[in-house]
């Protein structure tokens, strides 16, 4: 009798497997078409999520204010850090401003800038419209409930290595224009010209 069960056990077990890989092996060739980046990409996004709960926090860079560096000197630091890499600051939105003048109180430093190369821009949204909502790349500058500061960008890894590979000169600028807003990040949250 430990035998027939055992055997049917291993007969459904079998029958299991077959399943499991009938439904994902279409799934396993469209992976294997993805950048060699894509699956550790979303792996660190999904422990993120799993260790915060949050899948905003798995999908943004931040960078701690150096302490003793005013929102100011971070702010000056890099938009004259931007102007270095020849990235334009296309705008800012003083949201906490905003939000005291709706309100009629104090609210927490809450600063958006928004930093972007338009033939950049031009060459994402040529390889696929999508992109258009990435642009232009955005580094916040917010004090948190505690009263420090921070930067925070969006995680450019998804958008460089989360699908098909991007064509080569477009992967290689990607890459720069992450280099250069992690540069704006850290050097701006240092207070560094």
């Amino acid at each position: 009798m430990i035998k027939n069960i055992l055997s049917f056990f291993g007969i459904v077990f079998i029958v299991m497997l077959f399943v499991i890989v009938v439904k994902l092996e279409p799934v396993y060739h469209q992976v294997q078409q993805f950048d060699s980046e894509a699956v550790p990409t979303y792996l660190k996004m999904m422990q993120e999520v799993l260790r915060t709960g949050n899948a905003a926090e798995a999908t943004v860079w931040k960078v701690p204010v150096k302490d003793g560096i005013t929102p100011e000197d971070v702010e000056d630091a890099m938009r004259s850090i931007a102007n270095e890499h020849n990235i334009k600051n296309v705008g800012e939105l003083p949201l906490s401003k905003q939000v005291e003048a709706m309100r009629g109180s104090p609210y927490r430093y809450l600063k958006i800038f928004m930093f972007c190369n338009p033939l950049t821009a031009a060459q994402m949204v040529d390889y696929s419209d999508a992109y258009s909502a990435y642009l232009p790349c955005r580094v916040t500058l917010i004090q948190d409930k505690q009263g420090k500061y921070w930067v925070y960008s969006l995680n450019m890894d998804l958008m460089i290595y989360g699908g098909r590979p991007l064509p080569a000169e477009l992967k290689q600028e990607a890459l720069r224009v992450k280099q250069v807003i992690l540069d704006i990040m850290q050097r701006g949250a240092k207070g560094e010209f």
